[in-house]
Parts: structure tokens; sequence; C-alpha cells
């Protein structure tokens, strides 16, 4: 456990002490140098360093949650989309799509406020919470969602900010000129204007990153003060257009077609701040434009040239006018009428609620940055939840505000105009902002700077965060880092990631994406809460008391419901990504024991579903085998011991059955001795090793019994074994076998068996001998063949049920399945056949049907007297359905054997007496070896001594199937010794 935590906390890895004794101190290198050719670990002086920043980190709410958080949910989107939002969908239905996300976002935020107040959140943030609350797999698959998260939203604000650049601030850096601006295709010009400077825009952030985290911490207030400045601009500029209306752009309109302004004021001496004088027929360069050529359409002269005010103000009817939405396909400058591209400003993307939805979604996100600062408050319990809560609601009440200032005081025609193509490609918002357009401009372009810095600089910690905890094998590379304890090679790879993502073009398309990763770990935060406040583990404590399930639960619907409602493609993509993460870290991952929610859920289900069933026999429509395998284990060499891996291959074999399975090994000594509480550690850990490895699922035990205790361990072991109705039905034992030139006595072994044998038959269970298990097939074999199941005697169709579920698994499923029935001479075996093939129909099961004749004397007469003809077979089934209810029989492979057991008995007018017919025997699975017919002398001795010690069991029955049911066969066969082909032989492996 300490060496666990250490290595959690370790600040380099293995090596650290290694490179911290050095005896003289090594010579400056420049600053960017040391970090190429840094150590994997910081050294004496930083290691002391960064304990005393620990020491020193007192933020509060304000400079600690707040601030940091405004800082990150203001950003790009708000500036350059949100009154195209309005535009297009309409005061109305932006309002609504603002209350789904931020409705999203503040029940999230109550969520991560009770999760963060139930313990220390560590670095990590939110993959800290959802993997020490759902698990390592689920932690893990979340944790890089939202690292892809960070990464992507790197780029989206990159671009973002240089769609700002060119567009508005610098057209002239525009490869192509500004002609190119509405070339806004995947392949377009102005796309690909978008990916290389957004390029070289990472590529600059990625050096103030390698430098250090001081740097990106010394720009984020520059970028917050920006961000108020330009929202404070937006506010005052729709004051002073309301208050000065003649203050607003003009812009022109040719009918209700809003003109790109290039169209009719001419490159070289016009200006927009003269729109007016341009939009009339006067103007030769309009009229040259709309008639070209001399030729002018028809409707040229009938549709009025309008010049209108752009920024009426309050005072206008903008607000109505703007209230209702106008959803227009891509191409067209109105809902029905297509652009000319050349004359009419239009849309580039085919618009609807869903999709303005996903674009916006990215500019409520960031709600995490308070958690994340954890280390570095005075306070967590207490600064996250209000610092977090505040910031979203601060941040709602801004974009509904900026929401109503842009319906309200923005012509609808201006509002859908994305680009500003009608004012000369200047920004609808920076046009409406006092006291200069420059304010917001700068504000905003420096604010999608920073935001995209903190991100980049985010990332590769969450990125090391994850691989530090050591669940995801190739992830480990990421948890070292420089000396100067910055994740250098997680910071590569993230610039990579984020660069691919910049080749995604447009940063709609790339906010998509982006929605989808923090959408998942929104979901998961509230899934979270709601998990443990609905399970109510006694560790559930959280210090905020403002929570309920069902506000977590509608969270993280909401969630849901948006990422199906805008992309459901994306949604299903994002889900396999987080299955497969999951998968992944279950098959390959470290095992971590956290306390998770996930096994807190596991054992409240199993308590719940174990209520539910009753603790009596179950209906034969739901009988399964449950198994239980019984081990002697004194010695060490038989941790190894063939029979006990084969017989562990044999129940995983037919794990078809979907019952539980319980093994369990008998080891000589005393509790009070530590070596064998040490031993019998040891063999429990070696046979869940070794059910691992065959992969069979279930549960281990081992039994310490006294010298002579073993049969009373047994009685008490199968009495008590399992839990209500969830307990085991089969006993899955292999044949003793006697080792030659064996110094030790095999009576102990045969007398183990013999106990093992009565006990089963005592409590009504199946039993399953496995006679020469050695040769039995391992899970690596695919055998062909045939499958025999030799039908001596009515058994209940336990036998076959046995070789149903081993076809079932892939070692038998090449072979098929040959039922053998024994008759006399004189039965009629064509009707037999087809009844019994109409018996095996009727069980939907495929097999084949052979029929061997064999003399009297080569039966014994009780046995043959208990084998039931096929008539009176059928002639049982059909009173049995006639019996049910609503006349549906039951033809399942469960015990049926009480009513066909009687019926047979009395149609034989046996004069066995009625307590015989509860008689029964163990069921040999058996392979046909010749070399076991040429037994030494003491073999048979010893299998004539176990045949004694049977008999001695009880000279009138002997039990082998269910409750009510079971084979029945004489026990003159064990003293009169049938013919070889005559035996009980159930099974046989196909050669």
């Amino acid at each position: 456990m300490r060496n666990g935590v250490g290595e959690l906390f370790s600040w380099g890895g293995k090596d650290a002490g290694n490179h911290n004794l050095a005896l003289f101190e090594e010579p400056s290198m420049p600053f960017f140098s040391s970090y190429l050719k840094a150590h994997t670990t910081p050294g004496p002086l930083e290691r002391m360093q960064s304990e005393n920043q620990k020491k020193k980190a007192d933020l509060g709410t304000m400079l600690g949650v707040y601030l940091p958080t405004i800082q990150h949910i203001l950003g790009v989107t708000m500036f350059i989309r949100l009154f195209w939002v309005v535009g297009i969908a309409g005061l109305g239905q932006t309002f609504l799509l603002l209350l789904l996300c931020c409705l999203c976002t503040f029940l999230t935020c109550i969520s991560i406020s009770a999760v963060a107040t139930n313990g220390v959140v560590e670095s990590g943030g939110a993959y800290f919470m959802i993997s020490r609350n759902l698990g390592p797999e689920f932690g893990s698959a979340v944790g890089l969602l939202f690292y892809l998260a960070n990464t992507v939203a790197t780029s989206m604000y990159l671009v973002g900010g240089v769609e700002i650049l060119l567009l508005y601030i610098f057209p002239g850096l525009t490869i192509g000129g500004s002609e190119v601006h509405s070339q806004t295709g995947t392949f377009g010009m102005m796309t690909n204007n978008l990916r290389f400077y957004s390029t070289l825009l990472l590529l600059l952030e990625f050096l103030i990153v390698a430098m250090g985290v001081k740097f990106v911490q010394m720009l984020a207030p520059v970028s917050l003060v920006c961000v108020i400045l330009s929202i404070l601009a937006c506010y005052a500029g729709g004051i002073e257009k309301t208050l000065n209306p003649d203050a607003g752009q003009r812009v022109c309109m040719y009918g209700d077609h809003l003109l790109q302004s290039k169209f009719f004021i001419p490159k070289d001496n016009g200006s927009i701040y003269d729109m007016c004088d341009y939009c009339t027929p006067n103007n030769t360069f309009l009229m040259d434009n709309l008639c070209p050529l001399g030729k002018c359409p028809a409707d040229v002269l009938t549709t009025p040239l309008s010049c209108i005010n752009g920024f009426p103000g309050f005072k206008s009817n903008a607000f109505s006018d703007n209230f209702g939405s106008q959803y227009i396909d891509q191409f067209h400058t109105t809902v029905d009428d297509k652009a000319d591209l050349n004359r009419d400003v239009f849309q580039d993307v085919k618009t609807s609620f869903w999709v303005l939805l996903a674009i916006y979604f990215p500019a409520v996100t960031g709600i995490f940055t308070g958690a994340n600062m954890s280390g570095d408050l005075k306070n967590p319990q207490q600064s996250i939840p209000k610092g977090t809560i505040a910031a979203t609601l601060t941040t709602s009440f801004i974009y509904f505000s900026l929401a109503f200032v842009f319906g309200a005081t923005i012509d609808g025609s201006v509002l859908r105009d994305k680009n500003g193509q009608s004012m000369g490609g200047t920004m609808v918002v920076a046009s409406l902002s006092w006291p200069s357009a420059w304010v917001l401009l700068i504000g905003s372009f420096l604010s999608t700077f920073g935001a995209a810095l903190q991100c980049l600089c985010s990332a590769p910690r969450l990125l090391q965060s994850i691989a530090k905890d050591d669940v995801i094998p190739i992830l480990r590379p990421f948890k070292k880092v420089t000396k100067n304890n910055e994740p250098f090679l997680g910071l590569i790879v993230t610039t990579v990631i984020a660069e691919l993502a910049i080749l995604m073009g447009a940063m709609d398309s790339i906010a998509a994406v982006v929605d989808f990763f923090f959408l998942m770990c929104y979901a998961f935060v509230n899934i979270i809460c709601t998990l443990h406040s609905l399970l109510g583990a006694p560790n559930w404590r959280p210090r905020f008391k403002y929570y309920h399930w069902f506000l977590s639960f509608l969270g993280a619907s909401l969630c849901f419901f948006i990422m199906f409602s805008t992309h459901w493609d994306y949604a299903l993509v994002s889900i396999f990504l987080c299955v497969l993460i999951y998968k992944y870290v279950e098959w390959k991952g470290a095992k971590k024991e956290w306390g998770d929610g996930i096994r807190g859920l596991a054992l409240t289900t199993a308590q719940y579903s174990l209520m539910k069933i009753e603790d009596k026999d179950p209906h034969p429509k739901n009988w399964r085998p449950q198994l239980l395998l019984l081990f002697s284990m004194p010695w060490a060499k038989e941790l190894v011991d063939v029979r006990y891996l084969n017989l562990l291959n044999l129940a995983s074999q037919l794990k078809a059955g979907k019952g539980l399975t319980v093994v369990t090994s008998f080891l000589r000594g005393s509790l009070n001795s530590p070596d064998d509480r040490k031993r019998a550690e040891q063999i429990k850990s070696r046979m869940d090793f070794d059910m691992n490895q065959v992969r069979l699922r279930g549960f281990a035990k081992t039994l310490v019994h006294e010298e002579n205790q073993i049969t009373g361990s047994l009685s008490t072991l199968i009495q008590s074994v399992g839990l209500g109705g969830l307990k085991p039905n089969t006993v899955l034992v292999s044949w003793p076998v006697h080792e030659r030139g064996s110094s030790e006595s095999s009576d102990s072994e045969y007398n183990t068996f013999t106990d093992k044998l009565h006990a089963a038959c005592a409590m009504d269970m199946c039993l399953i001998v496995a006679k020469g298990i050695i040769d039995f097939p391992s899970n690596a074999f695919k055998l062909t063949g045939f499958i025999d199941v030799y039908w001596i005697v009515q058994d209940g169709g336990l036998c076959l049920l046995i070789a149903y579920l081993l076809k079932q698994h892939k070692v038998w499923r090449g072979c098929k399945l040959r039922i053998i029935a024994i008759a006399q001479e004189n039965d009629n075996n064509l009707k037999m056949q087809t009844e019994l093939q109409q018996y095996v129909y009727q069980l939907r099961i495929d097999a084949k049907i052979l029929i061997v004749e064999l003399a009297d004397p080569e039966i014994s007469k009780n046995a043959f007297e208990r084998t039931l003809l096929m008539e009176e077979r059928t002639m049982v089934l059909k009173q049995m359905q006639e019996a049910r209810s609503g006349g549906n029989a039951l033809r399942e492979i469960s015990p049926l054997v009480t009513a066909e057991r009687k019926t047979g008995v009395s149609a034989k007018k046996s004069a066995e007496s009625t307590e015989d017919t509860n008689c029964a025997t163990g069921n040999d699975i058996h392979k046909e070896k010749a070399h076991e017919e040429d037994s030494a002398t003491d073999d048979q001795k010893k299998e004539k001594t176990m045949k004694e010690k049977l008999l001695a069991l009880d000279r009138t029955k002997y039990q082998q199937c269910a409750k009510g049911g079971g084979a029945e066969i004489d026990k003159e066969r064990f003293e009169e010794g049938a013919p070889r082909n005559a035996k009980a032989t159930y099974l046989t492996i196909p050669s």
C-alpha cells in the first residue's frame, strides 16, 4: 500500500532517487534547452520550491474559482456566433436554446459541488472525481474523452481567433485577398487560410506553454480583462444606439435581400460609412453589377433598393421583429429564396434549432476550472460550490442579457449576416459596441488566444494524471515529466491532436466535436451524484447539501438528450469510444480498488436480486446446473494436478448453463496455525489464477479441516454453501485414481470420494463423476467426432443436458450428438427410435438416435426393469401436458423423472417397494481407454473396496440427480459387474 501511494504521488518515477545524488551543482543552461535535455524528475531545489508553493496555496473563492471559471466559460463563441443564433432562431427559441445549455451546466455544477465536497479533489479534476467514484474503467474512458475535449477546444479557440483576425482585424493577411472570404467550403480558400494561420498560432502557443505554466498564468488576467471590457462595450453600444439612432451602421436592401457591400461600393474609392450614397439606382457600379453586359433581369426595375439602419436601438420594433425564427438552407438568403452568391448575403450552412444548439454549446463549457484548482484553494469544500455555481449563474445572465440586447437593437437581416459581408467585412457585434469597434475586436481575439493557452496547458496535465494512475498501460510514457515538473511528452501529443482538429477547418465543425466530449463528461458526473444519492453509501457525506438525485438524473438525461438531438452519429461514436476504452482497461488495465460507486451498485443490485429470489426449488424452466467442484489439496504438488486443471476446464466448458460455480479445496490443518492460514490463502490465490486462465468465472474457497474431520467439513460445506436461492445444485468431482508405486495409501482418497457422494446424495443434489479426467481436453483444443449419450436408464435428462452444454463450447462445437438407447431383443426398435426422436425434438436438441440390442443376460435384471420404454415415456409426457395450466407442457431438459419413474415402475409392475423408486446412482463421464481394461490387481482390490463402501452407504437406494428425480440402477451392477458395453457410461470423448 505504501509503495502504491508513493508511486502515485511521486515526482518522477522509479529512478527518482538516483538523479538527486549529484555531489555538485550542474551548470546552468538556456531555459528552453533545458526542456529538451531535462531529466525525468525534479531536483531537490525544485522539489523544495514546489512543497513551499503548496504550503502557500491559499486562494479564496473569488481568485481561485469564480474569476478563472468565468474566464474559461466566456469565449469566442459568444462574440462571433450568439448574434447569428438570435437572427436565425429568433429571440424566443434563442432563450430556449440558452435555457437548455445553461440548465445542463447548472445541474452539472450542483453535482460537481456534491462530489467535490465529498472528499479531496486532487490533480486531474474531472478525471479524479469520475475515476474515484465510478471506478478506473469509467474514469479512464471519460477522463480520456475530457482530455480530448480540452485538446480539441484548443483548436476551436484558435480557429475562432484566426477568423476574427482575417475577417475583421487584418483582412489583408488573407492568402488570395478578401475576395476569398466567402469560400468557406471544406476545401475553400478561406478554410485553408484558417488552417494555415491556426497552425502558426498553435506553434506559438506550444512554445509559450513549453516555457512553463508561469507564462500562461501571466496572460490569464489580461485575457479576463479583455473579455469583461468587450462585454461592457456591447451593453454600452446598445444604449448608445438607442440614444443616438443615427449612429447605427446602414446597410443596403434589394427587396428583402441583404446585399454584400462589395456588390455596390467600389473597392478603391468607397466607404461603408457612406452606405446610403451608394445604395441607389443612380450608382452606376451597382447597376452594372445588377445588369451585366447591359441586360437587366425582369425584376431589377420592380425590386426596390433601400438603405436601412442596421442598428435601430431599443426604441424600434426590432424585438418583436426578431422574436420569430427564420431557419434558412445552405446558400439561401431567405427562407424561400436561393441567394445570388456574388450579390446577396447567404448562409454557408443549413440551419436548424439543433444545428445552432451544437454550435453554441461549447460557449457554456469550462465549469470544471474550480475543481481543477482544488490544490491551490484555501478551503476547497466551500470555494468550489460557491465559486462554480456563482460563475455559472453569472455567465448565464450575461448570455441571456446579450441575446436580448442583440435581438432588441439590431435588425434581423443584419443579425443573419454571420461574417459582416453587408458592412464591408465588419463584425456585427463590433459595429454595435461603444466607444469603438476595436475594443471588441482586440478583446475578443486576445480572449480566444488566452483560452487556447489555458486548454493547451491543462490538457497535458490531465493526460499525465491519467497515466500516473497506471491504469492504461499504453499511457505509461506520459507519466514522465521534466525536471521542472512539466509534462513535455504530453504537450507534444496534445499539440499533434490539436493540429489534426485544426485540419477540420471550420469552427462550427470543430465545435460539434467538442460538444460530445464535454457532454459525456458532464453526464457521468451527474450519474455519479445520482448513483451515490440513491445507494446511500455510508461514505457519501458531501458538505454541499443542496443537491438531489433527481436533479442529477435530470442533468444526465439532458446531456444525453442534447447529444442525440444534435448529432446522433457523433453521440454513438462518443459512446463507442467510451465503451472501447472501458473494455480495454477492463482487459489490460491494472486493477485498482478506489471504493467506487460501481462496486456499491453491484452489491446493492446483488442484494436486491437475492432477496427477490425465493429460497426454494426453482421452476424447471429456470433450472440450470449450479456447480460445486470439490478438491482435496493436502500437498503443494497437487496445486498443479492435471486432474484438478482438467476438472476446471470441464466446468468452464459447461458454462453455457450460465449458472453459479463454486470451486472448493480442502486443506488438512488447523485454523489456529498461521502457516495453515497462509497456505489456505495461497491455494485460494492459485485457484483464482487457474480459474482465470481457463476463463471460468466463479468463486474459490479453501476449507481448512482437522485430521479426521473431512466428513463433517463436507457436510457443513454442502449445507451452507450458497446464499438464498443462489446455491449449488450439482456436485462435480473426479473419479479417484490410485497411483502405482505410491507409498501413500489410497484409502483416504477413496474414503473422501465416498463421503462426497454421500453428502451430495443426502442433500438431493445432482452428481457428476468425471472418470478418466486426465484425458479430457483443455480449452485450447477443438474436437470433431461424436458426443455419445448412453441411454441405459432414465436419468431425468441430466446427461443430455451435459452433452448439450458441452456442445455450446468451442472445444466441442464441432462434434455431433448421438443418443444410444438400449433395447431388448424382442422390443420394437423402429417404434422406439421414432418415439425417442420425437422426444428429443420436443426438447429442441439436434441428435442422432441409435438403438443397440443387448441380450437379457447382458443387462442386470433390476436395471432393465427400471429402464422406461419409449411408449410409456410418451404417455407420461402427455399426462404432464394435460396437467399443466393452459396446456403448455414443459419440454425442457429439467428433472422430470419423478412422475416418469413412478409411472415406469408401475407399468413394469416392479416387485420393488415404493421406497425403492427414489433410488439413484452416479453417472460417470467416461472416456473409453483400452489400457484401463488391463488394470493391476492392486487397483482392482482398491476399486472393489470402494464399491463395498458405496453399498454400505445404503443397501436400498443411491441417488444421483436433483430432488425429485435421478438415474436408477440396481446395486447389483457393482456386485455382479455388468459387461463393459452395458455400463452406465454416458459421455465419451471423440478421438
